[in-house]
């Protein structure tokens, strides 16, 4: 079977020609695996992790080969999705914006990528990919219809979504809708009540809605135009009973969060036209916005409300042709294009606290005189080149890929009377830099199936609009933070080398790698006491971390060892890491411990199984928490999960999943670090015990 990815070189391509490592998920896959979330996305992806939290906020982000955050570029469709922030107890915007039911497929690109991408490729790319209308339109059929309907276990969930796409001489369309209900995310923990002591997850009521809209028009043989609309939105109602204490009789918080983009899209097959064979381009807008609210009621009778709000707006222009050549027997693919992008970045935190007996209200909540902005608005803009060209030597059996690319990157903050009046004479900064992002990539086609391949990347992050210019100053409390317009970006440099073969009854690929990190930035790094007698915290180039490791993974047909054994299949999956944070001279706590997985399936005329085990092994190296206690270590586990799928009539499938068959009690590094290990709520940290999960689809 082969596989293509677009995200790895830009273009259409078999896995097996690119010089890198990624993951291509596909609609079918999605389905039998029956991802609902991010965390389910990554289940079977050893060296790929999503981290959560316990208590609220849930999913964060995405880590790949021990680096995650807003140094992973998530994208959808080519558009950047918006960054992760969080501060305090109250306030965190993450960055799970996509309904993954609107998706053909995900592409997950292993290490820096910024020659293609730009900053925030630093750790790698994972990129989402939207349904078309000819994804389902067949040469013969003008229409199409879907309904899906689905169960699952770990959150009591719901979901249900249906999709439609016609066509006609020269337009097609599609739209997909969904809708979403749910209750907190099981755990094996056993202890209920209120206060810190519980173990239990907080009760939650989530649900989202979802739609994705296109038209697309093909006025002639040689164009294409698309229109897009998509909307998500999600809220969750949580009642945090792990905040009972003394102080607090209940707390209670409302989320919110909704992404929604409008982008035109044009395609252009130009044959005869100088320097160019074929162009794209599309233009966007997209608005991202995160709202919490949190109501407290203190045991004083008093009541403190909270109001998080984080905004980011972003326009684009994106354009890239492409260009064959052939030069005696050397052929190139060419591959160039031109990025620009305006973001506009607002936060604020507000609240009162409010005396029910008196009516008297008051915007101080120490340390905070609301309202605040942790940082002023800004707006931060971009423009890129970029180049690369697919040599092929010796009749396509030698492959040279190298590329560059030139970003130009400026932050313009905007101080309004909020920030300011928060931060008196706190002068802010504005910043603007230059960026080169080489890469070189080499595949060889060794015979009978086998090839070599091997890289070098750059990659870069521009010093975000947060780091700048943090700004907070507390009297009371004795500090302050100050912005930093020297920052650098960061940057890494990634080596990899690999081995792939591809036959007739399997393929596997063994890759190693290496990256190196420069000028990571601490955030509130502590500078020294200023003339005031104030600690001064800022933003500094720090750190410096390295990070090697090795990944494999197979599939093997077994009909090849005999003819009983047709329909059976094997594969697995495995990845090792580790991580070194080069300036304190401890390990990263970000690397994942040495996971694997391998699958064991049957695949029969409308119906298959799969038994999948998911392991992973104790987390050898940690290190101490910033208060000096060790860090707590999650032993080793092996989980079992069972996946069937049946198509028991024209149009009509189940999915059925049923996971940790064996009910294990287990940790996942990803969402623990940071825990002590004599911590007596441990069993809140665990992953969902045995459960189920169904969906039932069915098209005409």
């Amino acid at each position: 079977m082969v596989t293509v990815t677009a995200t790895a070189t830009r273009n259409q391509r078999d896995q097996s020609e690119v010089p890198v490592t990624v993951s291509v998920i596909d609609r079918e896959e999605l389905d039998r695996r029956l991802v609902r979330d991010i965390k389910d996305l990554v289940r079977y992806e050893p060296g790929v992790s999503v981290t959560t939290s316990f208590g609220r906020f849930g999913l964060g982000g995405f880590r790949i080969r021990g680096l995650g955050g807003n140094r992973v570029l998530v994208q959808t469709d080519g558009i950047a999705v918006s960054d992760a922030f969080s501060i305090g107890s109250f306030s965190n915007a993450n960055r799970n914006f996509v309904d993954l039911d609107t998706l053909k497929a995900v592409e997950i690109v292993r290490g820096p990528a910024s020659a293609l991408y730009g900053s925030d490729a630093l750790g790698g790319v994972v990129s989402f990919v939207t349904k078309d209308p000819e994804d389902y339109l067949g040469g013969d059929g003008e229409g199409h219809g879907e309904v899906k309907l689905g169960y699952q276990g770990d959150t009591g969930g719901l979901f249900a979504g249906s999709t439609a796409a016609w066509a006609g001489e020269r337009w097609s369309g599609l739209v997909t809708v969904g809708s979403r209900k749910g209750r907190e995310v099981a755990n094996m923990g056993d202890r209920g009540g209120v206060g810190a002591a519980r173990t239990r997850p907080n009760p939650q009521d989530s649900r989202g809605a979802s739609l994705l809209a296109k038209m697309v028009f093909d006025p002639s043989a040689e164009h294409r135009l698309r229109i897009v609309l998509e909307g998500n939105e999600d809220r969750v109602d949580t009642s945090v009973l792990t905040a009972v204490s003394a102080l607090t009789d209940a707390l209670d918080g409302a989320d919110r969060q909704a992404r929604a983009r409008f982008s035109l899209q044009h395609e252009w097959w130009a044959p005869g036209v100088p320097f160019i064979d074929s162009l794209e381009w599309q233009i966007y807008l997209q608005d991202s916005q995160t709202i919490q609210d949190t109501l407290e009621a203190r045991s004083n009778g008093t009541l403190r409300q909270r109001r998080f709000d984080f905004d980011q707006r972003l326009q684009g222009l994106e354009l890239v042709a492409r260009r064959t050549l052939q030069r005696g027997r050397v052929d190139h693919d060419l591959t160039w294009g031109l990025e620009l992008t305006r973001t506009e970045v607002g936060e604020k935190r507000d609240g009162l606290a409010i005396d029910p007996a008196t009516g008297i209200t008051t915007p101080v909540l120490p340390p905070d005189v609301f309202p605040v902005r942790d940082f002023p608005l800004s707006t931060v803009t971009g423009a890129a080149l970029f180049l690369q060209d697919e040599i092929r030597f010796d009749d396509g059996r030698l492959r040279l890929v190298p590329g560059l690319r030139v970003d130009r990157f400026e932050l313009e903050p905007r101080p309004d009377a909020i920030f300011e009046e928060d931060n008196p004479g706190v002068a802010i900064a504005g910043l603007s830099d230059t960026a080169l992002s080489p890469k070189l990539g080499l595949v060889r086609e060794l015979g009978r199936g086998w090839s070599l391949y091997a890289g070098y990347a750059h990659g870069f992050r521009a010093p975000p609009y947060s780091d700048v210019n943090l700004g907070f100053t507390n009297l009371a409390f004795g500090y302050t933070a100050i912005p930093n317009p020297d920052l650098k970006p960061e940057t890494s440099r990634g080596y990899e080398l690999g081995l792939r073969r591809r036959g007739e009854h399997g393929w596997m690929q063994l890759a190693g790698y290496r990256n190196d990190y420069d000028d990571f930035i601490e955030s509130l790094a502590f500078v020294g006491v200023n003339e005031q007698g104030l600690l001064v915290f800022q933003s500094r180039n720090l750190s410096r971390a390295r990070i090697v490791g090795a990944e494999f993974k197979a599939g093997l047909d077994l009909a090849m060892l005999s003819r009983l054994l047709q329909g059976w299949s094997l594969r697995a999956a495995a990845s090792w890491q580790r991580g070194d944070d080069r300036t304190r001279g401890e390990p990263l706590r970000s690397v994942d411990p040495p996971r694997a997985v391998l699958g064991l399936a049957y695949e029969a005329e409308g119906w298959g199984f799969e038994l999948v085990g998911n392991l992973a092994a104790r987390k050898d190296r940690v290190a101490a928490l910033s208060s000096g206690a060790t860090a707590f270590a999650p032993p080793g586990y092996g989980v079992l999960d069972g996946l069937l799928h049946w198509t028991f009539a024209p149009g009509a499938r189940l999915d059925i999943g049923l996971f940790n068959l064996a009910d294990r009690r287990y940790w996942d590094w990803a969402d623990v670090p940071g825990v002590a290990a004599d911590s007596p709520v441990l069993d809140r940290y665990t992953r969902p015990g045995r459960h189920a999960a169904l969906s039932l689809r069915l098209q005409w």
